[in-house]
Formats: structure tokens, sequence, C-alpha cells
């Protein structure tokens, strides 16, 4: 069996992409995909063609891979880190520049997400829940566009 690089000092075994799926956690597919994009290096095919992957680099790869999604860094933003990643001289500036506009997105779809559920506890507690369709503040709202909109029918009780 071929040995890929050291590891600390230590050869690694080649794995193949069943056992750095299992390892990762991450459908084959998903390895292939990535390997496609470039996120993941070619490996290289062993005298049967499949691939064999450098087993402590690639499983190093694919969870700095999901790391970086779970920050909410789209696969695009994750090539660049990567490629940053290995650039001595500038990575870490281009790095916090790129993880400042991702942070800056996402207080932008926070602050979004505050106000549509402003909104939308605002017509909830409008709802009585009971009535005409015609008088539900919450309809009326989405198809008039008016979210202050309240029917005099829905505030009217209903009789049983």
């Amino acid at each position: 069996m071929m040995m890929h690089a050291l590891d600390n000092g230590v050869a690694v075994r080649p794995i193949s992409i069943g056992i750095l799926a299992r390892t990762t956690g991450v459908p084959t597919s998903t390895l292939r995909y990535y390997e496609r994009e470039g996120l993941l290096p070619r490996p290289l095919r062993g005298a049967s063609g499949y691939r064999e992957y450098d087993g402590g680099d690639a499983v190093r790869q694919v969870h700095f891979i999901l790391r970086a999604k779970d920050l909410g860094f789209s696969l695009e933003e994750i090539a660049d880190l990567l490629n940053l990643s290995a650039d001595a001289e500038s990575g870490v500036a281009g790095v916090k520049a790129r993880a400042s506009r991702r942070l800056a997105e996402i207080e932008g779809q926070i602050a979004r997400l505050e106000s549509i559920r402003a909104r939308l506890a605002s017509l909830v507690a409008a709802c009585p829940g009971h009535g005409p369709l015609e008088c539900c503040p919450i309809l009326s709202a989405i198809r008039d566009g008016d979210s202050a909109s309240a029917c005099a029918c829905a505030q009217t009780p209903q009789r049983f």
C-alpha cells in the first residue's frame, strides 16, 4: 500500500472517499462536489482507479470547510479562505476582511429578521383567531400591504 505525506513525522495512509465520508460525516457526493469546486485537492488514484485521499490532510480540510459553513461562509468564500490560509504574507488581513464582510451581512440579516418578527408579532396579536376571512388582519396585511390594517369586524366579539 502506498503511503502519502508525513503527518507529524509519521507516514499517513491514504483513505478512500468512503472512509473520508464516514470520518467527517459528509456524503461522498458532497466530497466529490467539493473536489470539483476546488475546495478539496484532487486525490491520487490507486491502481484500482479509486480515489486515495491523504488521510490527515483531507480530514482537516473537510473539517475546515464544515466549520466555515457553520460560521455562515458560502462555498465561494470558503475557497477564498482556503487560498488565504496558504498566503503567509497577507493571509491574515484578507481573512479578517472577509470575516468582517460576512459579519456585516449577518448583522443586516438579523436586523431584517427582527423587523419581520416585530411586524408578524403585531399582526398575530391583532388577529382574534376567529371570524370571517375577509376580516383577518394577517391576510389583509399580506394582501393589501398594510400591516396596520385592522378590520372592524375582527374586533366584534363572536356569538356562539
